[in-house]
């Protein structure tokens, strides 16, 4: 079968190399791609928001199968547009994409149909927002309607930060049309869990879960970035607590699509909050995480071609998705000065021998050369028994992997030690 996998960044890479390990697989092409991927596919150089070129593409390269991995594209409807084309998808359609496209859509339905989240209000009126606030509980969550390149959330601490947050989006346009809606909620406190799940419309089958590092700096400090590194499965998520959130959250989430005439297709991410009160949704995202895919797919024992069909064709009931019980790591390195100011076009040195996956976010070929060319370079993946075994080989593996001015954070994983010596 030939795929072509809509993106260009290290999920997309994860997602590929995982795709590669199908007997069934001839080709991979990608959309656009990226320096490091074009090891493993064939870069189209396509952008990702590109859907007519995407299309055109697809047929006249007689595409078997195609998986729309990033936000963006899934929101404008690509998948409609391929399928409209005769090209099977992995990924939600554009109805059911507005689960992450909306943040006032997601919240109104968990509202409408009893999903726990935090209390909210939604204003499209700058003046009646700041004076919401000047009574409203301090700290609070800002959040852009609209996709905002994962940026569109202001935690404000203060009610100065949160004033700040919201002439951001309603006044200087930070996010564009995005912010011209926002939500102000309830700031909720709680071990977070990143929970990705094949849903087909009809069951929700969680994979692994994972905990994610969003901010720069060692113990959770400094600006938030796209993720510093991941872990896998989260120590938080117990059996008990899996059980709850598949009766109250995933089950009644898919549900609700269905009756709202969304049936959601694809993998959907829930971004939970485990507060005192039981676990509560943070965030819809309608796309596989980035970098909590860099360690959820190598766990992955199951063909993800056989379950990605599946998952399209409504028939996941009947198909085998099985995980390792082995633990992951992921650690990113970055380009120093990430996610301000920071320079590129360093050339990488990854050896051939490493003893981990490496999958590459930020970089291009230049001559043959692999250079750096974003903020988050690549990932670093190592498998273990434990998670402990696993942080070990992910740090010692990523020490390996050259290039100037790289940045990584030095406690990814520390926290999930923690609770899992808490939690004995």
């Amino acid at each position: 079968m030939k795929i072509l996998v809509v993106g260009g960044g290290g999920r997309e890479h994860a997602i590929i190399k995982s795709l590669k390990k199908s007997p069934r697989v001839t080709e991979i092409f990608a959309a656009p791609g990226n320096g490091g991927i074009a090891a493993d596919a064939v870069c189209t150089g396509i952008g990702a928001k590109d859907l007519e070129a995407i299309t055109n593409f697809a047929k006249e390269n007689a595409i078997d199968f195609a998986v729309v991995a990033p936000d963006d594209p899934l929101v404008l409807g690509a998948v409609d547009m391929l399928e409209a084309a005769g090209i099977p998808c992995f990924g939600p359609n554009k109805a059911a994409a507005i689960l992450e496209g909306s943040k006032v859509f997601s919240k109104d339905l968990m509202k409408k149909y009893n999903i726990p989240t935090a209390e909210y209000r939604v204003f499209d009126d700058m003046a009646e927002a700041l004076k919401y606030l000047e009574t409203a509980p301090i700290p609070t969550v800002v959040k852009a309607d609209g996709l905002a390149l994962g940026k569109g959330v202001t935690v404000a601490m203060t009610r100065e930060e949160a004033v700040e947050a919201v002439k951001s989006c309603m006044e200087d346009k930070i996010f564009g049309d995005s912010g011209s809606h926002i939500v102000i909620e309830e700031f909720l406190t709680g071990p977070e869990v990143s929970v990705l799940s094949f849903t087909d419309g009809n069951v929700v089958i969680p994979m692994v879960s994972s905990m994610d590092h969003k901010r720069v700096g060692d113990g959770d400090t400094g600006p938030n970035t796209g993720g510093m590194g991941t872990i896998a499965p989260n120590p938080y998520y117990t059996e008990e607590v899996a059980k709850q959130c598949m009766e109250t959250i995933f089950l009644p989430t898919m549900r609700a699509m269905n009756t709202e005439g969304r049936t959601f297709k694809g993998c959907l991410y829930f971004g939970l909050m485990l507060t005192e009160k039981g676990p509560k949704v943070i965030e819809y995202n309608c796309r596989f995480g980035d970098p909590e895919t860099q360690v959820v797919l190598p766990l992955l024992e199951s063909d993800l071609l056989t379950v990605m069909e599946a998952t399209a064709q409504g028939k996941l009931a009947e198909t085998q998705v099985k995980f390792s019980d082995k633990s992951a790591c992921c650690v990113v390195l970055a380009s120093n000065g990430y996610p301000k100011k920071y320079e590129s076009g360093y050339p990488i040195t990854i050896p051939a021998d490493l003893d981990a996956e490496v999958f590459v976010a930020g970089a291009k070929l230049d001559g043959g050369v692999l250079k750096t060319s974003g903020g988050r370079v690549l990932g670093v993946t190592a498998l273990g028994d434990t998670l402990e075994e696993a942080i070990e080989k992910a740090y010692a593996q990523a020490a390996n992997v050259k290039f100037e001015n790289a940045y990584c954070r030095r406690d990814i994983g520390a926290r999930a030690l923690q609770a899992k010596e808490a939690l004995k």
